[in-house]
C-alpha cells in the first residue's frame, strides 16, 4: 500500500541544515500493523507526518495506493488526507464540552453527508470500538482507555485505507494500552486497515506485525512488508 523511495526532509534553522530523515526507503503492505521505535529525534514522527500527508518531503518519492502524495499541491493534499488517513493522537485530542458521539462526529461536519447518514456512521464506529453506552459521556466522565477509544473511533469513522499514530498507548496504564493494541490490530486484520504507529514502548511495539528502527534519520533493519495480514 505504502511505496518510499529515497525520501529526504530537510529544513533550516538559523545558519544550519536540520535532516530528520536522509534517503528513507521503505515499503508496507496493506493491512500491516507497523511499529516505528527509534531514540528522540530519530525522524520517527517527521516520517509519520509525511505518510499521513501533514507534511510534504523535500525530495524522494512516497506513493500511497498508487498515488504519489508527495506531488500533491496543499488544498489537493488536505482533501487526500481527509478522506484516506485517520490520525491517532497520544492525549486524544477530544473536545472537553461535546460527547463521545459528537467528538466522533466532527470530521464528518466537513462533509456533505446528510444528519442521517452522519449518525449511522458514528453508531458503527462507537460499535466497532465497544462503546455503545458511552456515546453521551463526555470526556471527563470516561477513563484514559475509554478517551482513546473515542478518539480512534473518530479516526475511522469516515473509513480511511490509513491510520497513523502518535504513541497511542503512551498515557495508558497497561491494561488499557493491551485493550487499545488489541483493537489496532483487529483493525487491520478484519478491517485491512494499514496501521503505522511511532512508539517508544517494546511492549507495544511486540503487538505490531512488524518492528522498525530509525537512527538519525534512516532505518536500521527494513525486513520485508506483510503484503496481508489475516
Amino acid at each position: 500500500m505504502i511505496s518510499i523511495n529515497n525520501l529526504t526532509k530537510s529544513f533550516t534553522k538559523g545558519k544550519v541544515t536540520i535532516t530528520p530523515l536522509k534517503e528513507l526507503s521503505l515499503n508496507v503492505g496493506t493491512g500491516e500493523f507497523l511499529a516505528l521505535m527509534g531514540p528522540s529525534g530519530s525522524g520517527k514522527t517527521t516520517l509519520l507526518n509525511m505518510i499521513a500527508g501533514i507534511d510534504s518531503p523535500s525530495s524522494g518519492s512516497l506513493e500511497v495506493s498508487g498515488r504519489d502524495i508527495a506531488k500533491l499541491s496543499r488544498s489537493a493534499l488536505t482533501k487526500w488526507r481527509s478522506e484516506h488517513v485517520g490520525y491517532i493522537f497520544q492525549l486524544y485530542h477530544l473536545v472537553p464540552v461535546l460527547t463521545a458521539f459528537e467528538n466522533i462526529e466532527l470530521p464528518l461536519l466537513l462533509t456533505k453527508m446528510s444528519k442521517a447518514e452522519r449518525k449511522e456512521k458514528v453508531l458503527a464506529a462507537l460499535e466497532l470500538v465497544g462503546l455503545q453506552d458511552r456515546a453521551n459521556h463526555r470526556p471527563t466522565e470516561l477513563s484514559g482507555g475509554q478517551e482513546q477509544r473515542v478518539a480512534i473511533a473518530r479516526a475511522i469513522v469516515h473509513d480511511p485505507d490509513l491510520l497513523v499514530a502518535d504513541e497511542p498507548t503512551g498515557d495508558l496504564d497497561r491494561e488499557s494500552a493491551d485493550s487499545i493494541l488489541g483493537l489496532l490490530r483487529a483493525l487491520a486484520a478484519d478491517h485491512s486497515k494499514t496501521i503505522i504507529m511511532v512508539t517508544h514502548d517494546p511492549k507495544a511495539a511486540a503487538a505490531a506485525h512488524r518492528t522498525l528502527h530509525l537512527e538519525k534519520g534512516q532505518l536500521v533493519d527494513e525486513p520485508e512488508p506483510i503484503e496481508k495480514v489475516r
